[in-house]
Protein backbone atom coordinates (compact mmCIF):
# COMPACT_ATOMS: atom_id res chain seq x y z
CA UNK A 1 0.00 0.00 0.00
CA UNK A 2 1.62 3.67 -0.94
CA UNK A 3 1.70 5.69 1.87
CA UNK A 4 -0.11 8.51 2.22
CA UNK A 5 1.41 11.79 1.34
CA UNK A 6 0.73 14.88 3.76
CA UNK A 7 1.47 18.28 4.13
CA UNK A 8 2.21 19.57 7.66
CA UNK A 9 1.14 22.54 8.48
CA UNK A 10 2.72 24.52 11.95
CA UNK A 11 6.03 23.24 13.44
CA UNK A 12 5.27 24.14 16.57
CA UNK A 13 4.82 21.88 20.03
CA UNK A 14 1.87 19.85 17.88
CA UNK A 15 2.89 20.12 15.05
CA UNK A 16 6.52 18.78 15.30
CA UNK A 17 4.97 15.66 17.36
CA UNK A 18 2.80 15.05 14.41
CA UNK A 19 5.49 15.43 12.20
CA UNK A 20 7.93 12.82 13.99
CA UNK A 21 4.93 10.56 14.08
CA UNK A 22 4.80 10.61 10.47
CA UNK A 23 8.30 10.44 9.88
CA UNK A 24 8.61 7.43 11.57
CA UNK A 25 5.36 5.81 10.37
CA UNK A 26 5.54 3.40 6.92
CA UNK A 27 1.96 4.69 6.50
CA UNK A 28 2.66 8.17 5.73
CA UNK A 29 5.31 10.32 3.53
CA UNK A 30 5.96 13.47 4.41
CA UNK A 31 6.07 16.05 1.18
CA UNK A 32 6.27 19.54 2.62
CA UNK A 33 6.92 21.39 6.12
CA UNK A 34 5.03 24.75 6.21
CA UNK A 35 5.55 27.67 9.14
CA UNK A 36 6.20 31.55 8.79
CA UNK A 37 9.21 31.22 11.12
CA UNK A 38 12.34 28.90 11.66
CA UNK A 39 10.09 26.62 13.51
CA UNK A 40 10.18 24.37 9.66
CA UNK A 41 13.84 24.75 10.08
CA UNK A 42 14.87 23.28 13.17
CA UNK A 43 12.06 20.50 12.73
CA UNK A 44 13.49 19.28 9.64
CA UNK A 45 17.11 19.33 11.72
CA UNK A 46 15.42 17.72 14.77
CA UNK A 47 14.04 14.85 11.92
CA UNK A 48 17.72 14.92 10.16
CA UNK A 49 15.29 15.19 7.46
CA UNK A 50 15.40 17.11 3.90
CA UNK A 51 11.73 17.38 3.36
CA UNK A 52 10.59 20.56 1.14
CA UNK A 53 10.33 24.02 2.74
CA UNK A 54 7.18 26.56 2.86
CA UNK A 55 6.80 29.49 4.38
CA UNK A 56 2.88 29.94 2.74
CA UNK A 57 0.67 27.31 3.41
CA UNK A 58 -1.68 27.76 -0.06
CA UNK A 59 1.66 27.97 -2.08
CA UNK A 60 2.81 24.73 -0.58
CA UNK A 61 -0.38 23.29 -1.07
CA UNK A 62 -0.73 23.89 -4.64
CA UNK A 63 3.06 22.89 -4.95
CA UNK A 64 2.97 19.54 -3.09
CA UNK A 65 -0.75 18.45 -4.08
CA UNK A 66 -0.75 16.18 -1.08
CA UNK A 67 -3.36 13.13 -0.09
CA UNK A 68 -3.51 14.90 2.73
CA UNK A 69 -2.88 17.66 5.38
CA UNK A 70 -2.06 18.06 8.56
CA UNK A 71 -3.12 20.97 10.40
CA UNK A 72 -1.44 22.30 13.68
CA UNK A 73 -1.14 26.16 13.96
CA UNK A 74 -3.29 28.97 15.78
CA UNK A 75 -7.45 28.21 15.48
CA UNK A 76 -7.31 31.05 13.72
CA UNK A 77 -6.15 29.43 10.66
CA UNK A 78 -8.21 26.36 11.10
CA UNK A 79 -11.07 26.74 9.08
CA UNK A 80 -9.34 28.47 5.89
CA UNK A 81 -6.68 26.02 5.77
CA UNK A 82 -9.03 23.02 6.21
CA UNK A 83 -11.51 24.35 3.77
CA UNK A 84 -8.81 24.96 1.01
CA UNK A 85 -7.13 21.67 1.69
CA UNK A 86 -10.93 19.67 1.36
CA UNK A 87 -11.28 21.42 -1.54
CA UNK A 88 -8.06 20.40 -2.77
CA UNK A 89 -9.18 17.40 -2.54
CA UNK A 90 -7.19 16.10 0.35
CA UNK A 91 -8.31 14.45 3.77
CA UNK A 92 -7.32 16.33 6.73
CA UNK A 93 -5.73 16.22 10.32
CA UNK A 94 -6.64 19.14 12.46
CA UNK A 95 -5.60 19.97 15.94
CA UNK A 96 -8.53 21.01 18.49
CA UNK A 97 -10.74 23.21 18.02
CA UNK A 98 -12.16 22.45 14.79
CA UNK A 99 -12.32 26.11 14.10
CA UNK A 100 -12.36 29.20 15.78
CA UNK A 101 -15.96 30.10 15.66
CA UNK A 102 -19.09 27.57 15.64
CA UNK A 103 -20.05 28.78 12.75
CA UNK A 104 -16.62 27.98 11.05
CA UNK A 105 -16.58 24.80 12.41
CA UNK A 106 -20.30 23.79 10.58
CA UNK A 107 -18.25 25.12 7.56
CA UNK A 108 -15.50 22.41 7.79
CA UNK A 109 -18.33 19.73 8.77
CA UNK A 110 -19.59 21.08 4.98
CA UNK A 111 -16.65 21.31 3.38
CA UNK A 112 -15.48 17.40 4.34
CA UNK A 113 -19.40 16.69 3.18
CA UNK A 114 -19.13 17.94 -0.05
CA UNK A 115 -15.83 17.12 -1.18
CA UNK A 116 -16.49 13.59 0.30
CA UNK A 117 -13.10 13.44 2.24
CA UNK A 118 -11.62 12.85 6.25
CA UNK A 119 -11.71 15.18 8.83
CA UNK A 120 -9.86 13.89 12.10
CA UNK A 121 -9.96 16.38 14.66
CA UNK A 122 -6.91 16.08 17.16
CA UNK A 123 -8.62 15.14 20.69
CA UNK A 124 -6.21 12.84 22.15
CA UNK A 125 -7.19 11.98 24.84
CA UNK A 126 -10.20 9.65 23.10
CA UNK A 127 -6.87 7.74 21.69
CA UNK A 128 -5.41 7.31 25.85
CA UNK A 129 -6.13 3.80 27.06
CA UNK A 130 -6.01 5.15 30.37
CA UNK A 131 -8.66 7.88 30.15
CA UNK A 132 -10.64 5.32 28.31
CA UNK A 133 -10.65 3.80 31.67
CA UNK A 134 -11.52 6.64 33.00
CA UNK A 135 -14.16 7.20 31.74
CA UNK A 136 -15.58 3.70 32.01
CA UNK A 137 -15.33 3.65 35.68
CA UNK A 138 -17.57 7.62 35.86
CA UNK A 139 -19.84 5.31 34.20
CA UNK A 140 -20.35 3.01 36.77
CA UNK A 141 -21.08 5.32 39.68
CA UNK A 142 -24.57 6.30 38.84
CA UNK A 143 -26.61 9.59 37.94
CA UNK A 144 -26.05 12.35 38.41
CA UNK A 145 -22.48 13.08 38.26
CA UNK A 146 -20.16 15.31 39.86
CA UNK A 147 -17.04 15.97 37.27
CA UNK A 148 -14.50 18.08 38.64
CA UNK A 149 -10.92 18.96 36.26
CA UNK A 150 -8.70 21.67 35.75
CA UNK A 151 -5.46 22.69 33.44
CA UNK A 152 -4.25 25.41 34.78
CA UNK A 153 -0.10 26.03 33.38
CA UNK A 154 1.93 28.60 35.11
CA UNK A 155 3.80 29.26 31.59
CA UNK A 156 7.34 31.43 30.87
CA UNK A 157 9.36 31.42 28.28
CA UNK A 158 8.31 29.69 24.99
CA UNK A 159 5.27 28.57 26.02
CA UNK A 160 4.24 31.99 27.41
CA UNK A 161 4.75 33.34 24.01
CA UNK A 162 2.81 30.45 22.63
CA UNK A 163 -0.72 31.41 24.99
CA UNK A 164 -0.27 35.07 23.88
CA UNK A 165 -0.40 34.04 20.32
CA UNK A 166 -2.89 31.51 21.30
CA UNK A 167 -5.10 34.58 23.20
CA UNK A 168 -5.07 36.58 20.34
CA UNK A 169 -8.20 34.29 18.80
CA UNK A 170 -9.37 32.32 21.83
CA UNK A 171 -9.71 31.65 25.56
CA UNK A 172 -7.75 29.04 27.32
CA UNK A 173 -11.36 27.67 28.35
CA UNK A 174 -11.91 27.50 24.71
CA UNK A 175 -8.76 26.32 23.63
CA UNK A 176 -8.42 23.67 26.88
CA UNK A 177 -11.91 22.85 27.68
CA UNK A 178 -13.19 20.91 24.72
CA UNK A 179 -11.07 18.20 25.63
CA UNK A 180 -12.65 17.91 29.30
CA UNK A 181 -16.34 19.24 27.99
CA UNK A 182 -15.66 16.49 25.65
CA UNK A 183 -14.58 14.13 28.61
CA UNK A 184 -18.00 15.30 30.48
CA UNK A 185 -20.17 14.54 27.49
CA UNK A 186 -19.02 11.17 27.70
CA UNK A 187 -18.92 10.27 30.92
CA UNK A 188 -22.34 11.20 31.20
CA UNK A 189 -24.00 10.56 28.10
CA UNK A 190 -26.05 13.00 28.64
CA UNK A 191 -27.11 16.81 27.16
CA UNK A 192 -25.88 19.85 28.19
CA UNK A 193 -28.71 22.24 29.42
CA UNK A 194 -27.20 25.00 30.10
CA UNK A 195 -23.17 26.88 31.25
CA UNK A 196 -22.11 29.26 33.28
CA UNK A 197 -18.78 30.77 33.43
CA UNK A 198 -16.34 33.45 35.07
CA UNK A 199 -13.09 34.75 33.75
CA UNK A 200 -10.28 37.44 35.11
CA UNK A 201 -7.82 39.31 32.46
CA UNK A 202 -4.64 38.74 35.21
CA UNK A 203 -2.11 40.83 32.45
CA UNK A 204 -1.99 43.35 30.05
CA UNK A 205 -0.16 41.74 27.44
CA UNK A 206 -3.37 40.06 25.91
CA UNK A 207 -5.75 41.39 24.10
CA UNK A 208 -8.73 43.98 25.86
CA UNK A 209 -11.36 41.60 25.21
CA UNK A 210 -9.66 38.39 26.29
CA UNK A 211 -8.53 36.53 29.68
CA UNK A 212 -6.13 34.31 30.74
CA UNK A 213 -8.08 32.66 33.61
CA UNK A 214 -11.45 30.94 33.26
CA UNK A 215 -13.63 28.56 35.27
CA UNK A 216 -16.86 27.35 33.33
CA UNK A 217 -20.13 25.04 35.09
CA UNK A 218 -21.91 22.91 33.12
CA UNK A 219 -25.47 21.34 33.46
CA UNK A 220 -26.91 17.96 31.95
CA UNK A 221 -30.55 17.03 31.79
CA UNK A 222 -29.72 13.64 33.56
CA UNK A 223 -29.11 15.97 36.45
CA UNK A 224 -25.01 15.79 36.41
CA UNK A 225 -22.90 18.93 36.62
CA UNK A 226 -19.46 19.48 35.35
CA UNK A 227 -16.35 22.20 36.84
CA UNK A 228 -13.61 22.77 34.84
CA UNK A 229 -10.90 25.67 34.64
CA UNK A 230 -8.08 26.54 32.84
CA UNK A 231 -5.28 29.52 33.48
CA UNK A 232 -2.43 30.46 31.44
CA UNK A 233 0.58 32.71 32.77
CA UNK A 234 3.92 33.05 34.62
CA UNK A 235 1.46 34.25 37.39
CA UNK A 236 -0.82 30.96 37.30
CA UNK A 237 -0.68 29.30 40.42
CA UNK A 238 0.88 25.69 39.66
CA UNK A 239 -0.75 24.15 42.92
CA UNK A 240 -3.54 21.78 42.55
CA UNK A 241 -3.26 22.54 38.87
CA UNK A 242 -3.67 18.91 37.47
CA UNK A 243 -7.56 17.54 39.01
CA UNK A 244 -9.35 14.98 37.57
CA UNK A 245 -12.17 13.88 39.34
CA UNK A 246 -15.45 12.27 39.17
CA UNK A 247 -18.06 10.90 42.11
CA UNK A 248 -21.57 9.63 41.60
CA UNK A 249 -23.99 7.59 44.17
CA UNK A 250 -21.93 4.88 44.32
CA UNK A 251 -18.52 6.61 44.59
CA UNK A 252 -15.43 8.12 43.16
CA UNK A 253 -13.13 8.03 41.00
CA UNK A 254 -9.98 9.80 40.32
CA UNK A 255 -6.58 10.74 38.32
CA UNK A 256 -3.73 10.70 40.38
CA UNK A 257 -0.62 11.44 38.96
CA UNK A 258 1.90 12.46 41.55
CA UNK A 259 4.53 12.91 39.08
CA UNK A 260 3.40 14.91 36.10
CA UNK A 261 1.44 17.24 38.80
CA UNK A 262 4.15 17.61 40.70
CA UNK A 263 5.78 21.41 40.82
CA UNK A 264 7.42 23.45 37.68
CA UNK A 265 5.42 20.67 35.54
CA UNK A 266 2.10 22.73 34.82
CA UNK A 267 2.68 24.01 31.65
CA UNK A 268 4.50 20.69 30.09
CA UNK A 269 2.50 18.89 27.48
CA UNK A 270 3.34 15.57 28.52
CA UNK A 271 1.94 15.90 31.58
CA UNK A 272 -1.11 17.12 30.31
CA UNK A 273 -1.94 13.22 28.99
CA UNK A 274 -0.26 11.70 31.95
CA UNK A 275 -2.24 9.79 34.63
CA UNK A 276 0.31 7.28 36.10
CA UNK A 277 -2.90 5.81 38.72
CA UNK A 278 -6.57 5.89 39.34
CA UNK A 279 -7.90 5.74 42.35
CA UNK A 280 -11.70 3.96 42.78
CA UNK A 281 -13.52 5.11 45.70
CA UNK A 282 -16.38 2.64 46.73
CA UNK A 283 -19.58 4.61 48.87
CA UNK A 284 -20.86 1.33 49.96
CA UNK A 285 -21.26 1.33 53.64
CA UNK A 286 -22.54 -0.78 56.78
CA UNK A 287 -25.05 -0.20 59.14
CA UNK A 288 -22.33 1.64 61.17
CA UNK A 289 -21.94 4.10 58.31
CA UNK A 290 -18.55 2.60 57.85
CA UNK A 291 -17.01 1.82 54.41
CA UNK A 292 -17.73 -1.94 52.89
CA UNK A 293 -14.52 -1.93 50.61
CA UNK A 294 -11.26 -0.70 50.29
CA UNK A 295 -10.23 2.28 47.61
CA UNK A 296 -9.01 0.77 44.63
CA UNK A 297 -5.62 1.56 42.97
CA UNK A 298 -4.89 0.87 39.11
CA UNK A 299 -0.70 1.44 38.30
CA UNK A 300 -1.36 2.81 35.16
CA UNK A 301 2.82 3.46 34.61
CA UNK A 302 2.74 2.05 31.36
CA UNK A 303 0.94 3.99 29.82
CA UNK A 304 1.68 5.86 26.39
CA UNK A 305 3.47 8.44 26.39
CA UNK A 306 3.09 11.50 24.31
CA UNK A 307 4.63 10.62 21.00
CA UNK A 308 3.16 7.36 20.75
CA UNK A 309 -0.44 9.27 21.69
CA UNK A 310 0.34 11.47 18.66
CA UNK A 311 1.36 7.71 16.74
CA UNK A 312 -1.79 6.16 17.47
CA UNK A 313 -4.01 9.81 16.40
CA UNK A 314 -2.23 9.44 13.12
CA UNK A 315 -2.87 5.71 12.85
CA UNK A 316 -6.35 6.60 13.73
CA UNK A 317 -6.51 9.22 10.92
CA UNK A 318 -4.86 6.91 8.31
CA UNK A 319 -7.04 3.93 9.05
CA UNK A 320 -10.52 6.28 8.69
CA UNK A 321 -9.00 7.11 5.11
CA UNK A 322 -8.06 3.96 4.00
CA UNK A 323 -11.12 2.03 5.65
CA UNK A 324 -13.64 4.84 4.84
CA UNK A 325 -14.51 4.93 8.34
CA UNK A 326 -17.94 7.21 9.30
CA UNK A 327 -16.39 10.59 10.79
CA UNK A 328 -20.39 11.67 11.38
CA UNK A 329 -20.36 11.09 15.07
CA UNK A 330 -16.85 12.04 15.41
CA UNK A 331 -17.53 15.92 13.65
CA UNK A 332 -20.08 16.12 15.43
CA UNK A 333 -18.84 15.75 19.00
CA UNK A 334 -16.29 18.08 17.82
CA UNK A 335 -18.91 20.20 16.57
CA UNK A 336 -20.97 19.83 20.13
CA UNK A 337 -18.10 20.18 22.59
CA UNK A 338 -16.71 23.79 20.74
CA UNK A 339 -20.53 24.62 20.88
CA UNK A 340 -20.48 24.36 24.63
CA UNK A 341 -16.95 25.89 24.84
CA UNK A 342 -18.29 28.98 23.29
CA UNK A 343 -21.34 29.64 25.55
CA UNK A 344 -18.98 29.30 28.45
CA UNK A 345 -16.91 32.14 26.70
CA UNK A 346 -20.26 33.89 26.04
CA UNK A 347 -21.01 33.85 29.84
CA UNK A 348 -18.24 35.37 30.79
CA UNK A 349 -18.96 38.53 28.41
CA UNK A 350 -22.12 38.47 29.56
CA UNK A 351 -22.43 37.37 32.96
CA UNK A 352 -25.47 35.09 31.68
CA UNK A 353 -25.84 31.50 32.40
CA UNK A 354 -26.43 30.34 29.08
CA UNK A 355 -29.10 28.01 27.67
CA UNK A 356 -28.22 25.10 25.66
CA UNK A 357 -30.06 23.92 22.40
Amino acid sequence: MKPIRILVVGCGNMGASHALAYHQMKEFEICGLVARGDSKVKLNDALKANYPLFDEFHLALKSTKPDAVSISTYPDTHEDYAIAALQAGCHVFVEKPLAASVIGAKRVIQAAKESNKKVVVGYILRHHPSWERFIEEAQKLGKPLVMRMNLNQQSQGFMWDVHKNLMKSLSPIVDCGVHYIDVMCQMTRSKPISVSAIGARLTEEIPADNYNYGQLQIRFDDGSVGWYEAGWGPMVSDNAFFIKDVFGPKGAVSIVAKEASGTGKSDTIAAHTSTEQIKIHHAAINKANNFTQSDEWIDLRDEPDHHELCRREQLFFQHAIIQDLDLHDHLQDALNSLTIAFACDESIRTGKTILIE
